[in-house]
């Protein structure tokens, strides 16, 4: 940790007899410092420097003997080397998805602070390179194919120095950057949130580095877009008798249908997410004969992609969301989906491993295979209309459709919040939509109590 001063003094300069004879002397706190130089004029001009940083009030580093402004340009590193120290630093205690946002975070802002664009390749190849090779630290050791060498090469040339990010029209330089899509328009408002908060902790890690005597974000007034508050969609949740008659679309899908018929029965009556789903093991499954039954979710097995696992498989293995890795969500099913998978597990058995759901070969559960099983699903029940709507587009909207239930049922919302894991601000924010008939249903129960009231008055 550096040890800065403000009490400096310096002396004049003398002459001596040795072949550097002009020395410069000054002292910080108790510790004394020198240069020597060939001329008088070279000593005259550092000796100018000192004194005006600290007229300026600049501290001094006491083991170096240099004002601040000085120690922090020796230090100073291009922003695409600190942008890669950045991502090493979160590498290892980041799971594959958020390796993934701060690949694509960095690349964003790196190539919007380079000096000019002379020499530069296609935008999108620059941003590939960036992505897939200067910011994923599982590549680092690998042969760079000559042309991304080449890219990479000319990134390091162009970026601009970590300090001028003082200057705060280059921040927002970047900002804007984080606020635009490849193709010029606006990005979602979630995805600038997101690369806004990464770039906001890599210029704290400058600060902490010292390469920076202040994060700038914070001071400067800039303004996302405008962006739709994180909330479901009425029209995406089917209502009870909907959800029922996809599940059995299903179904009817022959044998890969049949199997995944239980893997869609979790999301839609244990609000599971797809990613709960893929790994839920058979051991942590209660099925009873009779009555209701539990599931013990324990981990997350969302697909992230070979290049930013550790295991190097495409399915990331971590806890549950926003919990520690040990957590475990407890979620009664009904007997609807008891039935469901102890049929599964007398028909399909399970992996080696116990997982409840995998492909013909044993693997992972693709999305790109039970999308492709939903969307007919969706065509083969849903009426021309409905087809044509956001009604139940994606699996994940059965998730909607259990939270959205469990609520218009009555259920409590902090028992609510509870099943489906998330905290009781989050379900009034994102998933507090009363299925259609919800509305009727309310006003039936608030007219019955205005009519016990007027009865009581009269």
């Amino acid at each position: 940790m550096t040890e800065w001063s403000y009490t400096v003094r310096i002396w004049g300069i003398r002459k001596r007899t040795y072949r550097k004879p002009f020395q410069l002397r000054w002292r910080v706190g108790t510790h004394p410092h020198s240069e020597s130089f060939l001329t008088a004029g070279l000593a005259e001009s550092r000796r100018a420097q000192l004194i005006t940083a600290s007229r300026a009030g600049e501290p001094f580093d006491v083991v170096s003997g240099l004002p601040k402004s000085m120690v922090q340009k020796e230090r100073d590193i291009s922003w695409y080397q600190h942008a890669r120290n950045y991502v090493e630093s979160k590498w290892d205690h980041s799971p594959a998805t958020t390796r993934r946002n701060l690949a694509e975070a960095m690349a964003t802002v790196t190539l919007a602070l380079v000096k000019d664009t002379q020499g530069m390749a296609d935008h999108r190849t620059v941003r590939r390179a960036l992505y897939s090779w200067a910011f994923n630290v599982k590549r680092w050791d690998e042969d760079l194919p000559a042309d991304v060498k080449a890219i990479l090469a000319w990134v390091e040339r162009k970026s601009i120095p970590t300090s001028a990010l003082s200057d705060r029209l280059l921040v927002r330089r970047a900002l804007d950057a984080c606020a635009r899509r490849l193709d010029g328009k606006a990005a979602a408002g979630t995805v600038i949130a997101r690369k806004r908060a990464i770039f906001h902790q890599a210029l704290g890690l400058a600060v902490d580095a010292e390469l920076l005597t202040e994060n700038p974000i914070p001071s400067i007034r800039w303004k996302a877009p405008e962006r739709v508050e994180e909330e479901v969609d009425p029209e995406c949740v089917p209502d009870p008798g909907q959800a029922a008659a996809l599940l059995a679309g299903v179904r009817a899908q022959g044998a890969r249908g049949r199997h995944l018929e239980a893997f869609f029965g979790c999301i839609y009556y244990a609000a599971s997410r797809p990613g709960e789903t893929v790994g839920l093991k058979l051991r942590d499954c209660e099925l009873p004969r009779r009555g209701w039954g539990m599931l013990r979710l324990r981990e997350s097995r969302a697909r992230s992609g070979t290049a930013w696992t550790d295991s190097g498989q495409a399915h990331d293995q971590r806890g549950l969301k926003h919990r520690s890795r040990k957590a475990v969500r407890y979620v009664p099913i009904p007997p609807e989906l008891v039935a469901l998978l102890r049929w599964h597990v007398i028909r399909f058995g399970t992996a080696p491993d116990g997982r409840l759901f995998r492909t013909a070969r044993g693997g992972m559960v693709q999305e790109s295979g039970y999308g492709e099983v939903w969307a007919r699903a969706r065509a083969d029940v849903l009426t021309p209309d409905e087809l044509a709507s956001k009604l139940a587009k994606r699996p994940y909207d059965l998730r909607h459709a259990a939270v959205s239930t469990w609520l218009s049922s009555g259920v409590e919302p902090q028992l609510v919040a509870e099943r489906a894991g998330h905290s009781v601000a989050v379900l009034f924010r994102v998933y507090a939509k009363f299925l259609k008939g919800g509305d009727e249903a309310a006003n039936a129960k608030i007219s019955a109590r205005l009519r016990e009231a007027v009865v009581a008055f009269s």
